[in-house]
């Protein structure tokens, strides 16, 4: 079920507390997007309670809509969200638009099974991976000794050391965990540093404010963002719609 941008931008500004998702304070909609709005929301599990004055949902309201908000559609009553690995012929655009020469030290924040560090490994580089399942940590420190160091950890509790000529990744995408990620990835490049990363398309229209504190982050850092085909994961097992992020940072040599 595809959701139109007008119900996207209500769905956008709703406010959710808990359970329950409330769209009191957008004032009174247009009865016709307002029944669009209310066809999404039980289509993703909500049901409308005159007493909250909201629509409630089983779990958490914010859950429920954020996987529309980043794909664009109703798939299911419950959409979890999961890694979804970089398809082959993307995450070799990630890393030649990286620039990866022999030699450069590479973080690979999220490193899944290895589908960017494998090549930025190939391309010459030294580098650091970090994944936070166990299961993926070990496999990829399995592939093959000496290419690429792996710690199993949560990477945004990993204190910042500005170390690395690249960053390449593909950080998860939900409750936007990308943003939070790119933020943290930054601090870990020296003067003259590149980072490529593949982001979910919203933070190129959500008004959320966090967001919206995103884009001045990137324009402040003359950042590039590069809109990728609508299905670019599909073999990957989504739909989310997403956008190639390339930022440099200022001083030294890259």
């Amino acid at each position: 079920m595809r959701v139109s941008p007008d119900v996207l931008a209500v769905l956008d500004r709703a406010t959710c507390t808990g359970n329950a998702l409330s769209l009191a304070h957008l004032g009174q909609l247009d009865r016709k997007l307002y029944a669009a709005v209310d066809n999404v929301l039980q289509a993703a599990g909500g049901k409308w309670n005159r007493k909250a004055a909201a629509h409630l949902f089983d779990g958490d309201a914010a859950d429920a809509i954020e996987p529309i908000l980043l794909t664009g559609e109703v798939t299911s009553r419950r959409q979890e969200f999961q890694q979804f690995d970089t398809p082959p012929e993307l995450a070799a655009h990630v890393v030649a638009l990286a620039d990866i020469h022999p030699g450069m030290f590479v973080l690979e924040p999220s490193a899944g099974n290895g589908a960017l560090a494998i090549p930025a490994a190939d391309a010459g580089a030294d580098v650091q991976c970090f994944e936070l399942d166990p299961k993926r940590a070990f496999a990829l420190s399995e592939i093959g000794p000496g290419r690429f160091d792996v710690t199993c950890c949560d990477f945004v509790a990993v204190p910042p050391a500005p170390v690395n000529d690249r960053v390449v990744m593909n950080p998860p995408y939900s409750k936007r965990q990308d943003i939070r990620h790119v933020r943290h990835a930054v601090r870990f490049l020296k003067p003259g540093g590149r980072l490529i990363a593949i982001m979910a398309a919203s933070i190129t229209f959500s008004t959320v404010r966090e967001v919206a504190e995103f884009r001045d982050f990137l324009a402040e850092h003359n950042a590039t963002v590069e809109t990728l085909p609508e299905g670019s994961f599909k073999a990957s097992g989504t739909s989310v719609n997403t956008v190639l992020v390339a930022l440099d940072m200022p001083g030294g040599a890259s």
